[in-house]
Order: structure tokens, then C-alpha cells, then sequence
């Protein structure tokens, strides 16, 4: 994962065009330079930091769209400043803002995008609650996979993009355009064949830089997942609001965000749903010391996941 590239769009609302270039140049250096259009940085490594308008934000002149050039795993730090920045000039989320994470496609061919869309397609409601997607930008901005196109692709078995490309549109389309009403979906490949990046669209908006982190570990996670496996199965999995800390943190570790490193990441990820990140349901400990449960009870239900991390490890702390 630490060797895919990215970029981020950042909606804010709260700070205007301008404050919020002068912010990225305080926390990348270089040289801010715009007009009434936009606003761009160039960094002191000759990179482009964009500040745009959109029209779906709901604070007018005081709004704007950060959009970072392609970005590495080392950037992190980098990207974590432009948000603290930004924030620290005013800028805030509401309900109108969203964050846009985008994954260098170069090295996905017809297999990885498949994988791709198989194993998000299983775990949506969980990523989707773990999110806090709301039901308006679920219905809108970040729709789920396409039943439609997920049969497709599945009757198909695709062994080239091309494949790919007419499940996705359900035809052939060799001249993509940007604004295709497919890109509305958490899920974007319209981004893939029109840009050469697959679009993650399902975080709300935030100025947490910590959250930010978040976000991006998890699509990497994803990306990388994705391309290292053979094979994915895009059946969903039951979702269960009462069990749904400890269904995801499983995942998670099945992504490789273990250990220490990922701790934060975790405590981000999961800090919105129900349940116990430790134990699976309640069942008291064999030897009947009266506890919620012994680590691993969930048995066969959690498989290897669950054996991967070690459910003993404290997360929520």
C-alpha cells in the first residue's frame, strides 16, 4: 500500500478561496498565485495544490474544494499540515462537504479492478456505517454498487479493462466524459476510464487531519488488497449493527492495518459504530470467569481474520 499513488479532494465550507491557498502555502511553501477562477500553490518541489469552487457547497464565496497533486505514502505528513492549516484559516465541514480519494489505476488491469469492486461490494454496509454516510449523499453523491453492474461483471468475467469498461456503462464507451452520472457512486470507475484513477467517494467532509490519515490508509489498504489477491467474492456479508466494531476491525486487520503504526487509523475507523472492537457478541469465557467472552469466540465465524491481529490487542484505549 505504501507504494500506490494518490490524490485527495478536500470540500470546506467556512473560508474562502484565497484564505485557504494562503494556508497550503504556509504548510508546503512555494508561491500562491489565483484569480476569481481558483486559486494554485506550487510547492517548493514544483507540485501543483489547487483551490476550486463547487457549486454543491453551501458556503458560497466562503467555500472551496482543496485538490493536492499526486501525492505519495511520505506526503503524509505533508497532507496532515495542509489540513491542520486549512482548518487553523477558518475552513470546517457540514453536510455539504465530502472528501474525494483518488488511487493511481496504472497498475490495476482487468483482475484488480474486479477484486476491487467484489470486496467492497461485500463489506459496504459496514464501510458505509463505519463512514457515517449519510442517507442524502447515499442516495446522491455516493451511491452504492450498481446491482446492475455488478452482474455484469460477474456474467462477464472480465479479462481485459475493456471488459471492465462496458460493465460499467453497459455498453462500449471509448470516449468517457467526466460529468458520466456513473461517477456518482462511492465507488468510481467513470474516474478510471476517463482519467486513470479509480475515485473513492464515500467520506464525509472533515478538517481532521488525523481522520484524513484515516481515510487515505483505508483506500490504500484497499487498493493494495485488491491487487494482491487472486480471487474476491463480492457476496454481501450480514450486517449486524451490534457486532459491527468488532466485523470491521476484523477487516481491517485482513487489509494489514495491524499493529501500532494503524492504531490511530483504527480508533478513526471505528469509532462510530456499536459493539465491542474486542469481543464478538457476549458469551461468557469457558472457564467461567464470568467475562463478555474469550478472545477468538467468535470461532469459526471470524476464520483466519480474525486469528490476524489478535483480538486481545486494546484498540478502543
Amino acid at each position: 500500500m505504501k507504494t500506490l499513488r494518490f490524490g485527495i479532494e478536500i470540500e470546506t465550507v467556512g473560508a474562502t478561496r484565497q484564505q485557504l491557498a494562503y494556508a497550503i502555502q504556509s504548510a508546503v511553501g512555494g508561491h500562491a498565485s489565483g484569480d476569481y477562477r481558483g486559486w494554485q500553490v506550487t510547492d517548493t518541489q514544483g507540485r501543483s495544490w489547487k483551490v476550486v469552487a463547487d457549486a454543491s457547497l453551501s458556503g458560497s464565496s466562503y467555500s472551496g474544494e482543496i485538490v493536492s497533486p499526486i501525492l505519495t505514502y511520505q506526503d503524509m505528513d505533508a497532507l496532515q499540515q495542509v489540513v491542520r492549516a486549512a482548518r487553523e484559516a477558518g475552513a470546517r465541514a457540514d453536510a455539504s462537504t465530502g472528501i474525494h480519494i483518488h488511487v493511481d489505476g496504472s497498475r490495476f488491469d482487468a483482475k484488480g479492478v474486479t477484486n476491487l469492486v467484489k470486496m467492497v461490494h461485500k463489506q459496504e454496509r459496514l464501510l458505509e456505517t463505519a463512514l457515517g454516510v449519510s442517507a442524502a449523499r447515499l442516495a446522491r453523491y455516493c451511491r452504492p454498487i450498481d446491482a446492475a453492474f455488478l452482474q455484469r461483471l460477474e456474467a462477464r468475467r472480465p479479462r481485459t479493462l475493456q471488459d471492465v469498461n462496458e460493465a460499467w456503462y453497459g455498453r462500449r464507451n471509448s470516449m468517457p466524459n467526466r460529468y458520466d452520472s456513473s461517477r456518482y457512486h462511492g465507488l468510481n470507475l467513470n474516474s478510471l476510464f476517463f482519467r486513470g484513477t479509480i475515485e473513492f467517494r464515500y467520506f464525509n467532509g472533515t478538517v481532521h487531519a488525523g481522520e484524513v490519515k484515516a481515510y487515505v490508509q483505508l483506500v490504500l489498504a484497499l487498493a493494495a488488497r485488491a491487487l494482491a489477491s487472486k480471487a474476491a467474492s463480492s457476496k454481501r456479508r450480514d450486517f449486524n449493527p451490534a457486532t459491527a466494531k468488532y466485523d470491521f476491525r476484523v477487516f481491517l486487520l485482513h487489509l494489514g492495518l495491524i499493529g501500532e503504526e494503524f492504531k490511530t487509523a483504527r480508533l478513526h475507523l471505528l469509532k462510530r459504530l456499536e459493539g465491542s472492537a474486542a469481543w464478538k457478541g457476549q458469551r461468557r469465557d469457558r472457564r467461567g470467569s464470568g467475562g463478555e467472552g474469550t478472545p477468538g469466540s467468535e470461532g469459526a465465524q471470524g476464520g483466519s481474520d480474525s486469528a490476524q491481529g489478535g483480538v486481545h490487542e486494546a484498540l478502543a484505549a
